[in-house]
């Protein structure tokens, strides 16, 4: 296993970031993202088009990043493809060394850019999980035995702030008997709350990276609250973001920062969603104390 699932079994507080590949091949914008966290974090998600956006694939770019030594997260969806193409994804990603993987249901496809595409859903998270674990034992899903069985790191999400909490928690006790040895959530802003759901999935033991999302602006912070269900920002941090309209960078690294260092008692890392502010996330690490990785 990689250095993640390492850090992860040793009990040391992880911390991931992710990027999104690009609409088109030009990559260079991406890859120097990429070297702005390279030794910074201990492992980057990398995005299955997300929000139902065309974009170049998760298992290339994951590829590109594990040939700069520096350790990728597989994002892995439902929505586009059937259980044969998910099983053999999974498959060459093992042949191309990646172990990292995050199993997803993904967006519908009414989000995204191409509202027309069909969508598949063959599986879910909770199916694709029980897939990539039936791998590892050496068969597919159709009980036909494999010529060498690849070896994952499973991931899965979850949403600590959905109101009611109980479905979330009931999927994720599935997500864990299907196979996931770590979660990382939906973005949370309020410490009381993810203590009130941490303190409900005690039971489970399993690692809970805490999603932050960096807010951009107040009206960031207000749409989301809108709009992404399971989220929530609190008043305070959106007067806050006003206040500091003229130096939001600032305030939300001060504000993600803060976050982190009340909830990292809690939890086991932090997943770090910059959407287009990758480069603050050293920013925010070193606010945090988190900036070095051993």
């Amino acid at each position: 296993m990689g250095k993640f699932a390492d850090a992860l079994r040793a009990g040391r507080f992880a911390v991931t970031s992710e990027v999104g590949p690009p609409k088109g091949v030009d990559i260079k914008a991406m890859l120097e993202d990429v070297e702005l966290l390279r030794g910074k974090v201990d492992a980057i998600n990398v995005t299955d088009q997300q929000s139902s956006v065309m974009r170049v694939g998760s298992l290339a770019v994951c590829r590109l990043l594990q040939e700069r030594g520096i350790e990728p997260i597989l994002q892995i969806t439902c929505r586009d493809r059937n259980r044969i193409a998910l099983q053999s994804d999974l498959l060459s990603a093992s042949v191309l060394g990646i172990e990292n993987v995050l199993c997803l249901t993904g967006d519908y496809v009414t989000l995204g850019d191409h509202p027309n595409a069909k969508p598949v859903f063959d599986l879910d998270s909770v199916t694709l999980l029980q897939a990539a674990t039936r791998l590892q034992s050496g068969k597919d899903m159709a009980g036909k035995d494999l010529q060498g069985a690849p070896e994952f790191f499973l991931g899965a999400v979850v949403t600590p702030g959905a109101n009611p909490i109980e479905p979330q928690i009931i999927k994720m006790e599935k997500k864990v008997k299907a196979g996931a040895q770590f979660f990382q959530t939906q973005a949370v802003y309020d410490p009381a709350e993810f203590e009130k759901f941490i303190k409900r999935i005690e039971h489970l033991r399993v690692p809970v990276l805490m999603g932050i999302v960096l807010l951009k602006s107040a009206g960031m912070a207000r749409f989301m609250n809108k709009n992404v269900a399971g989220v929530h920002v609190p008043d305070d941090l959106i007067a806050e973001m006003d206040v500091a309209a003229e130096d939001r960078p600032r305030k939300s690294i001060e504000i993600a920062a803060r976050l982190i260092n009340q909830m990292k008692g809690l939890c086991q890392g932090v997943h770090i969603m910059a959407i287009g502010w990758e480069k603050r996330v050293p920013a925010v690490l070193e606010a945090a104390g988190l900036l070095t990785r051993v």
